[in-house]
């Protein structure tokens, strides 16, 4: 316990961690866009044959290998024009990222390949790019529910409009801003079938966000909604399906169920996103911004038999130069991350029709939620993969441990010419409904207990440290720390260093 202890005093008591969190070169720092390009070698190692948590959360999935590995970074791309007196109709831009690691084996990783486009507020956008869905801190967060940048980006064709836009004859008062997306998970493959073990999915995604609040003015107001879903070829998992899949589509995109004399009612594919809303207020010295997510998956939000679960966060930035302090803080966030309820409570108000939500498992994909092996929201909800042997698992479930509470700290900063970043989160986990030794609802009334072994409580901690800094000539040095202590995932600890450089 005592280096438990220790191990956590160490992390809240050493300040370090970079902007970026190392997973591509600093190569985009050029904020007047045109072309960029960088590279980078690492060197690392962990223990445990395992990587600890941050070192492998929200990296867009671009992970370093377990025990002594190397890797080679690079990138190369273009951005839109910025900081002219007079913004361009039209622009394009493109990305090409890739990961190279030699350990334990080599591995190639493509984590960008885009080519986009823009027409006065409109983007069109194509290939695998790095994206965040949802109200939340981009750099700090522990994660988004419905896509949080832990996953390689699914190959998609967007259609958006990426930054707010005022509505004409509203005096700049309210603004908007949304997505539509049609892409390719691959292959995926199904827990119960009657014709085919796998199909080729499709991914749909919408959003829509407003703010409400004028440049000038020190309060801003925002809300929105982001929709993903796993669909696609439902006749190759159900024979008896019977729409096109132009009607699919359509019932996809409305989230409307479909049913029929052989077919009990649900919707189309796997359903899940997020309900945003937030409010930010700019001091003189600093700004805050404070959100909340609320989770929906198979229907609890609907209901509102999930509302005890969400996302709460709060963040402060410092608006003040560095000038000539030698040590200074640029962002602190906190954040709480609670999916312990799921609508399955036997206290909750109103139980789902369709049972408790049982995030990120479905029915019909026996991956879950996921895609490349890695969670595509919040990577506090564990993969079987991750999950310290010996806990209860159930062998139809790829998400174990679903009921998570989690508080979450992260901090940014500089001290000298170093940039600094840490991370710090302490849960407590669960397990799902399926091993909960009080079982759980099944819908309609129904409750399930299922026989042992059950999941037994465990708390865990996760700690990441990293700080990088500038040299001549355009060159950057840095390094990683990361551990992991408590009883949900292996104890391991990891670190690397490494060097950049970009044009």
């Amino acid at each position: 316990m005592r280096s438990v202890i220790n191990n956590i005093l160490f992390f809240l008591l050493f300040p370090c961690l970079v902007k970026a969190q190392g997973e591509d070169p600093a190569i985009r720092s050029d904020s007047s866009g045109g072309w960029h390009a960088g590279i980078e070698l690492q060197a690392g190692a962990t223990s445990e044959n395992a990587v600890p948590f941050w070192m492998r959360t929200n990296h867009f999935g671009s992970i370093p290998l377990s025990g002594v590995s190397g890797s080679l970074l690079a990138y190369a791309g273009r951005d839109y024009i910025k900081n002219e007196e007079k913004p361009r109709l039209t622009d394009w831009g493109f990305g090409l990222s890739g990961r190279l690691n030699a350990g334990n084996k080599a591995q190639f990783l493509l984590t960008e390949a885009y080519m986009k486009g823009r027409l006065s507020i409109f983007q069109l956008k194509a290939g695998r790019s790095k994206d965040i869905d949802g109200l939340a801190d981009s750099s700090l967060s522990a994660g988004s529910f419905g896509v949080s940048g832990n996953a390689l980006g699914i190959p998609k064709i967007e259609l958006s409009i990426p930054a707010y836009w005022y509505i004409p004859l509203t005096g700049k008062l309210v603004a908007l801003k949304g997505s539509f997306a049609h892409g390719w998970f691959g292959e995926t493959h199904l827990r119960y079938t009657r014709k085919d073990s796998s199909v080729h999915s499709w991914y749909h995604q919408t959003s829509l966000y407003g703010r409400i609040g004028k440049p000038g003015w020190r309060l801003k107001l925002y809300g929105g909604i982001n929709h993903q879903v796993m669909w696609g070829h439902e006749k190759s998992i159900e024979p008896d399906f019977g729409l096109s899949t132009l009607e699919s589509f359509w019932y996809v995109v409305r989230g409307k169920a479909y049913g029929s004399w052989v077919l009990p009612t649900s919707k189309i594919g796997n359903h899940l996103g997020s309900l945003d809303q937030g409010v930010q207020y700019d001091f003189n010295a600093f700004n805050i911004m404070a959100y909340h997510q609320f989770f929906y998956d198979i229907g609890g939000l609907y209901h509102g038999s999930n509302l005890k679960d969400g996302l709460w966060g709060i963040v402060f930035r410092n608006k003040k130069e560095e000038g000539k302090a030698s040590f200074g803080w640029c962002k602190i966030l906190l954040e709480y991350f609670g999916s312990k309820s799921q609508g399955g409570e036997p206290d909750t108000p109103r139980l789902a029709i369709s049972g408790a939500e049982d995030y990120y498992n479905n029915y019909t994909y026996a991956q879950g939620w996921t895609y490349e092996g890695e969670n595509i929201g919040n990577n506090f909800l564990t993969q079987r993969k991750y999950a310290r042997p010996g806990q209860a698992m159930r062998d139809f479930e790829n998400i174990v441990n679903n009921r998570v509470q989690l508080l979450h700290i992260g901090m940014e900063g500089f001290l000298g010419k170093w940039s600094w970043q840490t991370k710090l989160s302490f849960s407590t986990n669960f397990g799902t409904y399926a091993t909960n030794a009080a079982g759980g609802p099944t819908g309609r009334n129904g409750w399930i207990i299922y026989p042992p072994p059950y999941f037994e409580k465990v708390q865990q901690f996760s700690g990441y440290i990293a700080a990088d800094r500038p040299l001549k000539n355009n060159y950057r040095i840095g390094f990683e720390l990361a551990i992991d202590r408590g009883k949900l995932l292996n104890n391991s600890a990891g670190g690397l260093i490494r060097v950049s450089r970009v044009w």
